[in-house]
């Protein structure tokens, strides 16, 4: 998610750059891009061992980097926020020399690395990092005081990029495949907790703990995080799957009874979408001071213990607070974004629709199907349609904020286009498998939903992610027969809709020009549509 569904931040931003054309710059290109230094090698692992001074708001240790070699190079670009202090690079005991441009370290090799070879480097560095003014809306660290005045720290990068507190190849498009180890030494008295699995705590000669967590499967840069706190800990399981959770001491009781809620959810997930796609990591919600965030294997939890988001109900139909968004949202995040995640942020709706569509997945498995289209049907009013949901390319641009409530209602809409449940259950965990720990493109995507589907669907996609405009169905009148067509900026949307004629439901297949139906009718008045099922606006002629 981007930072969870905040639509209404996105509405205020979006509405003041909408008719802007987009301008970037040589540090977008080098944050969002894919130069020679970057796609010449693969990272395998990182091991992150860093020590946080709270009072001084400081970190300093190392990222020791493994990865293999691609193509033939003498120099990879690594990224660090230009505000953090590089201290030293080493690679085979040897210091290497390196130059940095905006938050971009190129460093650079004594000779040329030879493809299919493994190396290794590792990194010291040391600095503040960025704070966060307001997270997760923005990115950094949070350095704040839980209600008895004690340290609570936490970090929230997407968007803005890991590299703003750790040496990393920053993006989406290279995951470490054998994931991270996390090592991060606090203040005696205060807990870290991770991604992954927790391997014990050590105490260190300066009045500090660190504390061990190992990360076996891939993961996203932004994922990356710590939590630091006076924080007490349970655990559960829910068949093999291990259930951690996180919370300030003084919050356990209220947790318990909140946290309830995991189990019917990951049920649900898991017979909608397979297995809970880190099993090796296991499960965490931990307790944050910030709303939330879908930090894999340890998602971030800052609701507040209310139900809906924080409090509210973001459909404005009373469903929304029948459970806690951010419990949904953010595990929903699990199987998409963090397990399939996009190449360039600017697919970001691959995590963001598909996310908030796991919402309207859940409400069905606990609140029946109508409650679901209710739900969905109440989401149309976030969007704004202001810009396409698919951003610019290789600049570290997203979409419109749309990803979340039109990517939803896209998914929404295919369903009951596609007017075969078994099919769209199918295809949904089919997808969800194929692309599992993988890193994909919108194209990868709608090539997959035609094939598994055996119909062509791609104008579709485009219509809803490449333009702002939402597909009018005009219907009209022509002697007794119902004609119809569809208005899109697509040439020709090939988007099947059901309607409702005299109670009995017929499909029609508008096409771009009016097209006579065998359908007879008196009166227009005779024919609706179901705007709960498709994502449509509907004009009678």
């Amino acid at each position: 998610m981007r930072k969870v569904y905040f639509f209404l931040a996105f509405v205020i931003i979006n509405s003041i750059f909408a008719q802007e054309k987009a301008t970037y710059s040589r540090k977008d290109s080098l944050m969002g891009g894919f130069s020679k230094e970057r796609t010449c090698y693969d990272v395998k692992h990182y091991t992150l061992n860093i020590t946080l001074n709270p009072d001084q708001k400081f970190i300093s240790g190392s990222n020791t980097i493994n990865f293999d070699v691609l193509k033939a190079t003498r120099r990879i670009q690594v990224d660090l926020f230009a505000n953090m202090q590089v201290d030293s690079i080493i690679w085979n005991q040897q210091k290497l020399k390196y130059s940095r441009e905006f938050n971009a370290v190129f460093v650079d090799f004594p000779n040329e690395l030879t493809p299919e070879t493994s190396q290794s480097i590792q990194f010291y560095y040391s600095g503040n990092p960025l704070i966060a003014k307001r997270a997760p809306w923005d990115g950094g660290f949070v350095f704040t005081k839980d209600k008895q005045d004690r340290p609570w720290i936490g970090v929230a990068v997407q968007g803005t990029g890991a590299s703003l507190w750790m040496p990393i190849k920053d993006g989406q498009s290279d995951e470490p495949d054998t994931g991270i180890d996390i090592k991060v030494a606090v203040p005696n008295g205060l807990m870290n907790v991770s991604n992954g699995r927790f391997k014990g705590s050590f105490p260190q000669p300066n009045g500090y703990t660190r504390w061990d967590w190992d990360v076996i499967n891939p993961i996203n840069s932004y994922d990356i995080t710590l939590n630091i706190g006076h924080y007490i800990h349970w655990s559960d399981k829910l068949d093999d799957l291990d259930l951690d959770y996180y919370v300030l001491d003084y919050n356990q009781s209220k947790a318990e009874k909140q946290f309830a809620e995991v189990k019917p959810m990951l049920t649900c997930f898991q017979s909608k979408f397979g297995p809970y796609p880190f099993k090796e990591d296991g499960y965490k919600l931990v307790e944050t001071s910030y709303l939330g965030m879908e930090h894999q294997s340890a998602v971030a939890y800052g609701n507040k213990y209310f139900k809906g988001y924080l409090g509210s109900d973001l459909s404005g139909t009373g469903v929304g607070l029948l459970f806690d968004f951010i419990i949904i949202h953010e595990s929903g995040h699990e199987w998409f974004g963090n397990s399939i995640t996009s190449r360039d942020i600017a697919d970001m709706w691959i995590h963001e629709g598909f996310t908030q569509y796991s919402e309207m997945v859940y409400i069905e498995c606990q609140f029946g199907y109508e409650k679901a289209l209710l739900y969905g049907k109440g989401l149309q009013k976030n969007v704004s349609n202001d810009r396409p949901i698919i951003g610019d390319y290789g600049v570290n641009a997203e979409g419109s904020g749309d990803m979340y409530p039109k990517g939803a209602l896209l998914l929404n809409t295919l369903r009951h286009a596609l007017h075969d449940d078994a099919l769209w259950w199918k295809w949904l965990a089919a997808y969800t498998s194929k692309f599992k720990h993988q890193i994909i493109t919108t194209p990868m995507v709608v090539d997959f939903f035609n094939q598994e589907t055996q119909k062509e669907w791609t104008s579709v996609f485009d219509q809803y992610l490449k333009y702002t405009r939402v597909p009018e169905l005009q219907l009209r009148k022509n002697g007794k027969k119902l004609e119809v067509r569809w208005i899109a900026d697509v040439p020709q949307l090939n988007l099947p809709v059901f309607v409702t004629i005299n109670d009995k439901e017929v499909l029609l297949n508008p096409t771009n020009e009016w097209t006579t139906t065998d359908y007879k009718i008196k009166s227009l008045d005779e024919v609706t549509v179901d705007l709960k099922k498709f994502f449509i606006t509907v004009s009678y002629q």
